[in-house]
């Protein structure tokens, strides 16, 4: 078997109104950790090396690699939460230089949304001004990461943002799961066989954090297929999430996630692909909370943006050790 591109996205929303963002992060070996990155901090792009200075406090799961911080996944003091997904042939990258707008490296993009915006609508506003480069003109050569992005905040606004075109193409996901393949609304498409959307959903007018968006009925409909490509974990994190209950609170809701993420977690195959889950992680827009579990590791480690942090100057990476923990009886 070919070596796939993986990852999967899922959005909870509590009935007392939380919103977790969770995901799988499937890669051939665990690069992240939990971090904290403060206000104001300065960096470079390494597409032409400009410098930026970020406005807001975040934490999440990233690395430091070479002097540049890479932020997979997190949220800020702000409650805006995203991710960054692999993106199967899909990405429409930028090649010239342009001094009049912001250009950047894919995998650059979340970290600097992060630090320099409060919601989805504050994106929205300002995605014409971004340009995420390919690197033909690059001062530094980084491949061709193709990646698509997952965000969320507290009003309950679930969007996809696409590098299919320039600007990026920012589509509403009220059904809250995200895989791997270009051309979102033909995922959406091929789930119909396996689910039935409600009327509104089909629409295209479900109301901010509706937790349910099909009717429940299964009847006729097909069951979920087994693979891990891409289609099928979507199909699976789709249907399981509509069938399982909501859950209370953010802690019923992290309880679920896990389980939802269960059914789309890739185990280590090394005879027949690179790529594996090298750790689940949530983000909780209410409480700013990061949660974080490595492949290896039984429990899960969180970390909380707490308001004494936001007068930290200094970035910190916690070290979570990927090894088994259990909790022994005798």
């Amino acid at each position: 078997m070919e070596d796939q591109q993986m990852c999967t996205s899922i959005l909870q929303i509590a009935k007392d109104g939380v919103h977790v963002l969770s995901r799988t992060m499937d890669w051939p070996t665990l690069e992240n950790s939990p971090l904290f990155v403060p206000r104001g901090f300065k960096w470079q792009t390494v597409f032409d090396h400009r410098n930026y200075q970020n406005k807001y406090a975040l934490i999440g799961g990233g690395s430091m690699k070479r002097g540049r911080i890479d932020v997979s996944d997190g949220v800020n003091e702000f409650g805006l939460c995203a991710q960054k997904l692999t993106f199967a042939n899909g990405a429409q990258l930028v090649d010239e230089r342009h001094t009049d707008k912001i250009q950047l490296a894919p995998f650059e993009f979340i970290f600097w949304v992060l630090g320099n915006f409060k919601s989805v609508l504050e994106i929205e506003e300002h995605i014409s001004e971004v340009e995420l480069m390919s690197e033909k003109f690059s001062d530094w050569k980084y491949g061709k990461p193709e990646l698509h992005f997952s965000m969320v905040d507290e009003t309950g606004r679930i969007v996809v943002i696409e590098p299919t075109q320039n600007p990026m193409r920012i589509i509403e996901n009220p059904l809250g799961i995200v895989t791997n393949s270009p051309h979102f609304e033909r995922q959406l498409e091929r789930l119909d066989k396996y689910v039935d959307f409600t009327p509104a959903f089909k629409a295209g007018e479900v109301p901010l954090n509706t937790p349910k968006v099909t009717t429940g009925n299964l009847s006729g409909k097909s069951t979920p297929p087994g693979s891990y490509s891409p289609g099928s974990r979507f199909i699976r994190a789709a249907y399981f999430k509509e069938r399982a209950d909501q859950p209370v609170d953010e802690q019923a809701a992290i309880i679920s996630s896990w389980h939802l993420l269960e059914s789309v977690s890739v185990p280590r195959n090394t005879a027949h692909q690179q790529t594996f889950s090298v750790y689940r992680a949530a983000t909780v827009a209410e409480s700013r909370s990061y949660y974080f579990q490595s492949y290896n590791r039984g429990e899960i480690t969180k970390l909380q943006l707490k308001p004494e942090m936001l007068s930290w100057t200094e970035l910190r990476i916690y070290s979570v050790a990927d090894e088994l923990t259990v909790n022994n009886l005798n």
